[in-house]
């Protein structure tokens, strides 16, 4: 597989993706590990993300039209 073809834009369009959609994910999956010690560290975890998510979704989605 050949990665640096002239036009092939199939890097840019996945590391996009993983900005979009990696961090909320992460924080996410976080949130959940301390759900049941912390819960209060565990739903500012939870907003977090979703905060991160709709502007992600907002930026990168844009960037992908």
């Amino acid at each position: 597989m050949i990665y640096l073809e002239v036009g092939n834009l199939d890097g840019l369009i996945w590391l996009i993706l993983a900005i979009m959609f990696g961090p909320s994910l992460l924080l996410f999956l976080i949130g959940l590990a301390v759900l049941k010690k912390h819960k209060k560290a565990a739903k500012i975890l939870f907003i977090l993300a979703a905060l991160y998510q709709l502007i992600s979704l907002g930026i990168c989605g844009s960037m992908m039209l």
